[in-house]
């Protein structure tokens, strides 16, 4: 099966929706889980990798939820196509270095992958657009227990489920959600923000995880710890953290709009001068010119503009979807080329951006100039 075939569509994926997804692009609910008697992946050599691959991938694909779903063996899978996975969150980078002994499921709706001998045996994650928790827990947690009556897990009455990182045992659950924060940034109120997550025991992390840095002012919030808390008080608690983030950064729009409209118009405004604009530009900046181009949307600056646009902008201009919409290998300094020649074609039909009442143009002579 062509993995690019079964995939959805960069402008399909875009047009996932959910609820609070102007700022929560999307939540997702993981959970580690080993098998019992089996050297976990990082110590097994590779015929107990290839006996516990052969154990699980049947299983997880006579699921119900799997039912239809792609499923292949890692080393069959080329580079780019595991690079694709990693820029649509579908798998980790950890994930796209396994070959051999290690393999992939999920669904058609990508709502649902299941990676086989990451750093544990089973690492299932169900995603959602938007702030959808409380859904994608219950999802993850019917696919664990139907599995749990296939495969016998590594488990302890004392420790619970015995994980490769001692910081997953108990529940092995991981919860988080992807969030676009571009006023608390621009505001300075970032730092503040991120500080008092991590006092309330979360994790605050870049758009690909840990050790990434949050391109696009995308930032991904989940729990630390998974021992001594029930699975339902650890979603619970995000999800209560997510909300009032959610209000900080709606309070920070508001605000700017208030008392610094110049600010944020002037910078939206370079945003899309550059992006229509320029005939080389790197990954990294597209992505942080983007996150401006989208809160632009989000306040009105661009009437007639979908998000959606700008959220499928995200996802073609990265270097794996690039390459793989020119069926060539680029250079980085090809890469930047093409990647101008197309946010100049998308965003030909674009107007520059333009201040309403409803977006505080009402209030631009009350703005700063600095």
């Amino acid at each position: 099966m062509d993995i690019n075939e079964f995939l959805a569509s960069p402008t399909e994926a875009s047009r996932r929706t959910g609820p609070h997804d102007r700022i929560v692009l999307s939540s997702r609910v993981r959970l580690a889980r080993n098998l019992k008697g089996l050297a976990f992946p990082g110590w097994a050599k590779k015929p107990e990798r290839v006996r516990s691959l052969e154990t699980l991938r049947p299983a997880v694909e006579s699921l119900r939820q799997l039912a239809g779903a792609f499923s292949e063996s890692m080393d069959n899978l080329t580079a780019l196509d595991k690079q694709i996975l990693v820029e649509r969150h579908l798998i980790s980078r950890e994930h796209a270095a396994k070959n051999a002994g290690s393999g992939l499921v999920f669904n058609k709706e990508e709502s649902l992958c299941v990676m086989i001998n990451e750093e544990d045996h089973l690492r299932m994650q169900s995603l959602r657009p938007g702030l959808q928790i409380k859904e994608a827990w219950q999802v993850i947690d019917q696919v664990d227990s139907t599995l749990e009556k296939k495969v016998e897990y590594a488990f302890s009455p004392a420790l619970g489920y015995l994980t490769a990182c001692p910081t997953n045992l108990g529940t092995g659950i991981r919860v988080s959600a992807m969030l676009h924060l571009p006023a608390l940034v621009i505001s300075e109120q970032i730092n503040q923000i991120i500080q008092a997550v991590n006092k309330l025991g979360l994790a605050v992390r870049g758009l690909y995880g840990e050790g990434t840095e949050a391109l696009g002012n995308v930032f991904q919030v989940s729990n630390q710890m998974t021992l001594g808390e029930a699975e339902t008080e650890i979603v619970e608690r995000l999800n209560k953290v997510l909300a009032q983030l959610i209000e900080h950064e709606e309070n920070a729009r508001a605000m700017l709009l208030e008392s610094k409209p110049k600010v944020i118009f002037n910078q939206i405004g370079r945003a899309y001068g550059i992006l229509a604009n320029a005939h080389s530009i790197s990954s990294k900046e597209t992505m942080n010119l983007l996150s401006l181009l989208r809160l632009g949307v989000d306040i009105g600056l661009f009437p007639g503009t979908e998000r959606a646009l700008v959220d499928e902008l995200f996802l073609i201009t990265q270097p794996a979807h690039l390459q793989k919409r020119y069926s060539e290998k680029l250079s980085a300094e090809e890469r930047d080329l093409l990647r101008a020649d197309m946010l100049r074609e998308r965003l030909r039909h674009v107007s520059r951006p333009h201040p309403t009442p409803s977006s505080g143009g009402s209030k631009l002579d009350k703005g700063s100039d600095s």
